[in-house]
């Protein structure tokens, strides 16, 4: 469920960078380049974690 709530906000926030990357240049709206935006970027958040060190080491904080 987690995958499909993240895909679901980064696909809202990629087309709104989209928009607004389009507006600012003076171009056409691509709702393609938002999607493959989405995808990718949540391909890199769901990546992260795997990525990520495992803490295998306690410390201890005095």
């Amino acid at each position: 469920m987690r995958y499909i709530i993240t895909f679901f906000w980064v696909f809202i926030l990629a087309q709104m960078s989209e928009y607004v990357a389009a507006s600012v240049i003076a171009t056409t709206y691509d709702f393609t380049m938002g999607t493959i935006m989405a995808v990718a970027i949540s391909i890199a958040i769901f990546l992260i974690p795997v990525l990520m060190p495992k803490e295998s080491e306690t410390y201890d904080i005095k």
